[in-house]
């Protein structure tokens, strides 16, 4: 299931609506045991969010004070704030990194410079779809992928066994966390917070923000404007904390994955698992 990524245009063809496990934000212990857990975390609980499991990963669906309807219309009059660091993170690296992650996905980065990003899949070899992601092409030796949370490990396995012994393909899930500023208002939060807004779409910038980096990346899944910021892990509570300061005077509100949902399905943008995936049915 995709969630807050794929950053493309509108697909008339395909458009779902997710399937969700709602729980509350008081679970019990066996609900939860085996589903991970965001840096965000104690934020989402702490305001008092309804969570789901998104690939095994406990999210927030939505939060008190008008739920997915009252997020959503943040998101197109204001500005939303969604953690989506539930999406996997990977680094493939070496001499030539570029050029092998060409040759194993669908699309071709021959068509975008360093400092852009590229929709695109990762097939098996019988043609069926492992996972949709994105990728950020840093330089001809570097690329970095934004998989699905669920997917991540089979693409990072499978880049692994392909690739050359002088690149290196690293997973990186909890190294990183990505939050997404989706709406009208996103570029004067993110300015308001001393980041890069004028760079164009399916581009990223790298800044650094309270002494630690963070990739400013002008993508989202709402259909607003919008950027995705990916920090460190263990940053994460900072940013986050500064973002809600920031979009609280301008209407915005903190959105659950749920108002991701209804956004993407806005503009019929598809999902894996239910447009695509390794086997559908026939």
């Amino acid at each position: 299931m995709r969630w807050g990524r794929g950053p493309v245009e509108p697909n008339p063809r395909s458009g779902h609506l997710a399937e969700l496990r709602v729980v509350s934000a008081r679970v019990t212990i066996m609900d939860t045991v085996d589903l991970k857990n965001s840096p965000l975390h104690e934020r989402h609980t702490a305001l008092g969010a309804k969570m789901a499991d998104f690939g095994g990963w406990l999210m927030p669906i939505e939060y008190p004070g008008g739920g997915v309807v009252a997020e959503h219309s943040a998101v197109r009059s204001a500005v939303g704030v969604f953690d989506v660091s539930h999406l996997g993170k990977a680094t493939v690296a070496g001499p030539g990194a570029a050029a092998f992650v060409n040759r194993c996905l669908s699309n071709d980065l021959n068509r975008i410079e360093p400092g852009q990003a590229q929709y695109t899949m990762c097939c098996a070899p019988d043609g069926g779809v492992v996972d949709d992601l994105i990728a950020y092409l840093v330089s001809v030796d570097e690329v970095f992928l934004i998989p699905n949370a669920a997917n991540t490990t089979g693409v990072v396995s499978l880049l692994a066994e392909e690739a050359p012994e002088e690149i290196t393909v690293t997973g990186q899930h909890t190294e990183y966390a990505v939050l997404a500023v989706q709406g009208p208002q996103a570029p004067e939060v993110l300015t308001n917070l001393g980041l890069p807004t004028d760079h164009g779409f399916m581009s990223f910038v790298d800044a650094q923000w309270q002494g630690q980096q963070v990739r400013v990346c002008r993508t989202g899944y709402t259909g607003e404007k919008g950027f995705e910021l990916v920090c460190s892990w263990d940053g994460a509570a900072q940013l986050w904390d500064a973002l809600m300061t920031e979009i609280e005077p301008l209407g915005g509100l903190p959105a659950g994955l749920g108002a991701r949902d209804t956004s993407a399905l806005r503009w019929v943008i598809h999902y894996t698992g239910k447009t695509s995936a390794p086997k559908l049915p026939q």
